[in-house]
């Protein structure tokens, strides 16, 4: 048996509970991970709050998307994985001390990054490279990154930065510090924000990301950028759709991208082991503390990723 954080019903994070699960034993094209790591996504939230729906029959959800860990058994099959690996994969119910995952998902954990950081790569970053290959960020362009201190936007940032294009970045002002670190060009959000935006990109904006989901980061990036095919949000669904940008992810209407995501994990290890792609880790919490985590998180209070040490 294994510990794993369950919602059996519907509500806030006080809804959380810990309870044992047998995880099951590797099939094929299966192994078992002993969880060190599992990354904390506004995903995991959305999915016991009500925002996905709440239809009972999917009670109780197991939370989750994103682990790292050690394998600890592998199914039958020569699928490249073997017990002992150091691995990164996302992983349904991630939130546990073991979980079943494909094999074919895995990749090899570098050995210059540590749990916490590890455990906090994989669906930020997969979600940012979605975006720069959605946008078809190129070397010389200037792009706009809402939001560019949470966990997707600096990673937005940084892989845009990897292209050799230019950022600007928007956040709060006690942020802004945070952004400028990152390599962007920092910029206040609020009124007069477009206005601001010129004034540091005399030659034009010709790409923008969106992972605030605010009014303000749609029109100005509309109103900013010439061809709206190079305009996304990963937050936005509704509106984004009226305005005919690009939607990306997991909500209605979205291109989840599940092919540009899978083949970007790789590099993004290569990336994050070798220095440079960052993960910022705010705060790592023991598993009994989920709830915690969550209200963390769903504050906006943290500049980085949260992540569970199980």
């Amino acid at each position: 048996m294994t510990r794993a954080v369950v919602a059996p019903s519907y509500g806030g994070p006080e809804v959380l509970t810990i309870v044992d699960v047998d995880p099951g034993r590797p099939g094929p094209g299966q192994v078992l991970l002993e969880v060190r790591a599992a990354g904390v996504n506004p995903a995991d939230w959305k999915t016991y709050s009500g925002v996905w729906g709440t239809d009972p029959a999917r009670l109780p959800l197991r939370l989750g998307f994103e682990a790292t860990g050690v394998v600890v058994d592998a199914g039958p099959g020569d699928h490249g994985v073997r017990v002992g690996d150091e691995v990164l994969t996302p992983a349904d119910g991630a939130y546990a001390d073991r979980v079943l995952v494909r094999a074919a998902d895995v990749v090899a954990k570098p050995p210059s990054l540590d749990w916490a950081a590890a455990g906090g790569l994989l669906l930020t970053g997969a979600t940012a490279a979605h975006t720069v290959e959605a946008t078809g960020v190129a070397a010389g362009d200037t792009v706009l990154v809402h939001g560019a201190s949470g966990g997707v936007g600096a990673m937005v940032v940084q892989l845009v930065l990897e292209r050799g294009a230019r950022v600007i970045g928007t956040a709060r002002r006690s942020r802004l510090d945070a952004v400028a670190e990152l390599g962007a060009v920092p910029v206040e959000y609020g009124p007069g924000l477009a206005d601001r935006v010129r004034a540091l990109a005399p030659d034009g904006v010709q790409a923008a990301v969106d992972t605030a989901g605010t009014d303000e980061a749609l029109d100005v990036s509309v109103e900013l950028v010439a061809d709206r095919a190079r305009v996304a949000t990963i937050a936005a669904f509704a509106r984004g759709g009226e305005l005919g940008i690009q939607v990306l992810g997991n909500g209605p209407g979205a291109d989840p991208g599940t092919a540009v995501r899978a083949a970007a994990r790789p590099r993004l290890a290569e990336l994050a082991g070798t220095g440079r792609l960052r993960v910022r880790v705010a705060a790592t919490f023991p598993l009994a503390d989920v709830a915690e985590a969550h209200r963390l998180g769903m504050a906006g209070g943290a500049t980085g990723k949260i992540v569970l040490l199980p």
